[in-house]
């Protein structure tokens, strides 16, 4: 496809020519049908495609309905070809949808892959055209990150990154007018008193701002969690995109501060950069260590004060464990709350693990979660809003 002027999809990374092919395709069928498709319609598809994710038929399905579809009533023709093209499937007999029911509801239902039992193949389980291989997410949430294969973990990390994320929240000493606060305004109702004369003045009342609370992720990336590690690094990318005040680390036998690169906008370059800058990755763990790093040159200064400080681990430490409770006890008196999110805790979180070095940081940790599939990570995502 050639170049059109700066910030277009060849200069952003446009899809493989192959792939750009199968686009322009999609939109010869269109026209095919009698849809009134042009070439520049063409080309702001093939972009869009090129800035989101090309092997996402969820991306490509709403980038094709945003810029080659101009007329509601051609919103039925665009998603019949878009199903025979893409997934090979032949039109739904379904019943038509109420008034006040949106056409759109209708394909979203057939993009979804139903559940089967593992082994299970059928028809609309093939692979789809652009490289999105199908499978039951419900089946993907409760399976364990070291069970998953590579696809599905691409998968999951695409789910993830569509988390919606809420940092906690605290109060500040500032005041703004609620009709529902706790506090009476005084000064407003003198003011509102002054300026009306003869009439009373209503009720005033105030309740105390909130601000994000700053969180710090903590994460191991040692050899033991090789197999939570990344998709633990992809969720503190989600947090990084939902929230400025979060700060993230790697540690191994040394800890290093990974929150510049995480402010990429892709998420695989934001991975790799943070491979490159972590330089004991998938090695040893000192966790007691990396956290009296952490104390030691962030902490102390301030980056810990009044934050959540969330670690990462499965708690198979090498180092000395008076360190790591020193550590934890410093670490505990500066910040919030702490939460350790244990990948090897499972499902039944009120039981930690039995391992020396959480049995030492035990009395300091706040919360226990777990981290071991994307159910336990959404499940977190939702608490840690009234947790932190």
């Amino acid at each position: 496809m050639p170049e059109t002027g700066p910030g277009t999809a060849h200069e952003a990374g446009s899809p493989s020519m192959e792939i750009v092919a199968r686009l322009v395709g999609f939109s010869h069928a269109l026209r095919d049908e009698g849809l009134p498709v042009g070439s520049d319609d063409v080309v702001m598809f093939c972009s869009g495609v090129a800035e989101l994710t090309p092997s996402d038929l969820t991306d490509v399905y709403w980038s094709g309905r945003a810029t080659l579809v101009h007329r509601r009533e051609h919103l039925p023709v665009f998603d019949d070809v878009f199903r025979r093209y893409f997934m090979g499937l032949p039109a739904p007999r379904a019943p038509e949808p109420e008034p006040h029911e949106p056409v759109t509801s209708r394909l979203s239902g057939t993009l979804q892959v139903p559940d089967s039992e593992p082994g299970e193949h059928t028809d609309e389980d093939r692979p789809m055209v652009l490289g999105l291989q199908a499978s039951g997410v419900e089946i993907q949430r409760d399976k364990r990150f070291a069970e998953c294969t590579t696809e599905e973990l691409a998968a999951l990390r695409r789910i993830m990154s569509r988390i919606g994320l809420e940092p906690p929240r605290r109060r500040t000493r500032r005041r703004h007018p609620d009709p529902s606060g706790a506090q009476i305004d005084i000064r407003r109702m003198a003011r509102d008193a002054m300026r009306l004369s003869h009439t009373a003045p209503g009720l005033r009342r105030l309740s105390r701002s909130l601000r994000p609370r700053p969180l710090v992720l903590i994460c191991d990336v040692s050899g033991s969690m090789a197999d939570f590690s990344r998709n633990l690094l992809q969720f503190a990318y989600s947090m990084r995109r939902a929230a400025r005040k979060v700060e993230v680390f790697c540690f191994g036998t040394r800890l290093t501060r990974i929150t510049p690169v995480l402010d990429r906008r892709n998420p695989d370059d934001a991975m790799k950069l943070a491979a490159a800058r972590v330089l004991d990755w998938d090695g040893g763990t000192q966790i007691g260590k990396s956290l009296d790093t952490f104390v030691h040159k962030w902490g102390r200064k301030g980056l810990s004060r009044g934050a959540t400080v969330v670690i990462c681990s499965d708690g198979l430490d090498r180092g000395d464990p008076a360190v790591l409770a020193q550590a934890m006890e410093r670490l505990s008196r500066l910040c919030h709350r702490i939460i350790w999110m244990n990948p090897l805790v499972g499902d039944d979180s009120d039981v930690p693990p039995n391992t020396l070095a959480m049995m030492v940081a035990g009395p300091f940790i706040d919360t226990l979660e777990s981290g071991h599939d994307l159910a336990s990570l959404e499940s977190f995502a939702k608490k840690l809003p009234h947790i932190g």
